[in-house]
């Protein structure tokens, strides 16, 4: 794994450390590199329950590094963290710009630190925002503050981060890793891998689609997770005033659907 990215895994939780704090972590094309391969190592291998993505202090990612024009730099990660089919937590410690504000897009919980400087400057440079930021910040904060975002390029902090509804909370810069991994293990020890990884595609890919069809799938998806390995672990839990043990494989245990399941949408594969 390249040095400009720190892995570390314990107790079923992925710390993935942008790790270029001389650059304030800009990305550069061996760092989006290591950070795809480590997403793909972190949707595959069951033990891995929640990943939590932050910055080496005092930033979380000033976006690309445009010193260095060597190979193409953006926040198209592969696969996207809203890919990755465990939670994916975004400690959003420091300043996020550009490419670094769409990685934050990508996942499903951001906790923003409430003093740092967001925002999407690229049309200020005469390009596009990239990283799939026109698809994941109208959805978070509707098309008109996703307009004002991305046709301005204008900064904002954390507070108004939060009152758009780019973050789950709004905190000091030094609570900001905390909080999410306090968030991580109650995920990682109290909630089911198959049930919140199916509810974490759910989630994405049902906005857009007609509610009879999310119904449908809910029932669907309930349906299967009831033939899985963790079926009755959570009642007999509760009965026995244990926490749960949770031996579902999500690697083994997903759906093999076609697009059909979808009415045309992304599949689950």
């Amino acid at each position: 794994m390249s040095s400009e990215l720190l892995v570390d895994v314990s107790a079923g939780i992925a710390v993935l450390t942008l790790n270029r704090p001389a650059k304030q972590n800009a990305f550069s094309p061996d760092m989006t590199a290591a950070l795809g391969a480590a997403l793909k190592r972190c949707d595959s291998e069951d033990a891995i329950r929640v990943v939590v993505i932050t910055g080496t202090p005092p930033a979380f990612c000033a976006g690309a590094d445009l010193s260095d024009r060597v190979g193409e730099v953006s926040a198209s990660i592969d696969p996207p963290p809203f890919r990755v089919r465990k939670p994916v937590i975004a400690a959003v410690n420091g300043h996020a710009v550009g490419a670094g504000l769409a990685l934050a897009l990508q996942c499903d919980l951001r906790y923003l630190a409430d003093d740092a400087v967001y925002a999407l400057s690229q049309v200020r440079r005469g390009v596009l925002a990239d990283g799939y930021a026109h698809w994941t910040l109208p959805r978070l904060a509707g098309l008109a503050n996703a307009a004002d975002i991305l046709l301005t390029g204008r900064t904002f902090d954390g507070a108004e981060a939060k009152a758009m509804g780019l973050a789950n909370a709004c905190l000091p810069a030094g609570e900001v890793l905390p909080t999410a991994m306090a968030v991580a293990h109650d995920i990682a020890n109290g909630s089911a891998p198959l049930s919140a990884a199916l509810s974490k595609r759910l989630l994405w890919e049902g906005v857009g689609l007609e509610p009879a069809m999310v119904r449908q799938l809910e029932a669907d998806l309930n349906e299967h997770i009831s033939d899985g390995r963790d079926a009755g672990e959570a009642m007999a839990a509760f009965r026995e005033r244990r926490q749960p043990m949770w031996s579902g494989s999500i690697s083994e245990e997903w759906p093999s659907w076609g697009p059909a399941k979808w009415s045309g949408q992304q599949s689950l594969d």
